[in-house]
């Protein structure tokens, strides 16, 4: 009885602890990691775009709706659309450009 037990408990063990799902969690954390690090810092983007702004909260706002559809900020404080073309091309309802 205590041997069956014992046995039990061992295949238990092996069933809990895979090492095959181990190996799966690890991959899968590596390609979130690699994601991240993918993305653009769009806080940091706009708040630079933005520092010289009237509105800077409007601004940021709408800077970082803007980075996070097109993944990309132009430099400077204001112009430089031609190096985002997706930034520049997003406009609100009334047809006015979106992005600060």
């Amino acid at each position: 009885l205590v041997v069956v037990s014992v046995l039990l408990m061992m295949m238990v063990s092996l069933l809990v602890f895979s090492p095959v799902e181990a190996d799966g969690v690890v991959v899968n954390n590596n390609a979130q990691h690699a994601s991240l690090l993918d993305k653009m810092d769009c806080g940091g983007a706009c708040t630079a775009r933005c520092r010289l702004s009237s509105r800077p909260r409007l601004c940021k706002r709408a800077c970082g709706t803007c980075c996070q559809r097109c993944s990309c900020v132009p430099p400077g404080t204001a112009g430089n659309y031609d190096v985002c073309p997706c930034y520049a091309s997003l406009t609100t309802h009334g047809g006015r450009r979106k992005c600060p």
